[in-house]
């Protein structure tokens, strides 16, 4: 249980960090994480979105409008079922996407470049699997 409470206090703070790195302007968590799943995954109608990302269909609907208004989301009709719309990012979604995981990636590289040994980064880096394991099943 001790473990449990110090990896999620842990994590927590690493999330926080991250977060703090956002610029005023920027993409809110919700228009990000459905940005990076379209980059990720490919193409997919609001209701699998709103499913995948655990909120209900209303508040994907919203956060779809926004990011279609920006241009980083396009709509499109389903060809295997006309009445389905398919939302896919577009060429500027996927800049800021690229752009931002580069961002967050070179602040974490400074800090493990510049707080950590050697042998620190490789016990991190071997823990990474673990990680990845406990985050599947959560």
């Amino acid at each position: 249980m001790r473990a449990a409470t110090d990896l999620r206090v842990a994590l927590g703070r690493i999330v926080r960090r991250i977060k703090q790195g956002k610029v005023v302007g920027e993409l809110t968590q919700p228009e990000s994480s459905v940005l990076a799943r379209l980059e990720r995954d490919g193409a997919a109608t609001p209701g699998v979105l709103a499913d995948l990302e655990r909120i209900r269909p209303q508040a994907m609907g919203v956060t779809l409008a926004g990011l279609v208004e920006r241009g980083l989301v396009a709509r499109r009709p389903d060809e295997t079922d006309g009445r389905k719309v398919l939302m896919s990012i577009t060429a500027a979604g996927r800049r800021i996407i690229l752009d931002r995981r580069s961002h967050t990636t070179g602040r974490i590289a400074a800090a493990l470049a510049g707080q950590f040994t050697d042998i620190e980064r490789k016990q991190l880096v071997a823990a990474i699997p673990l990680l990845e394991r406990l985050g599947e099943g959560l």
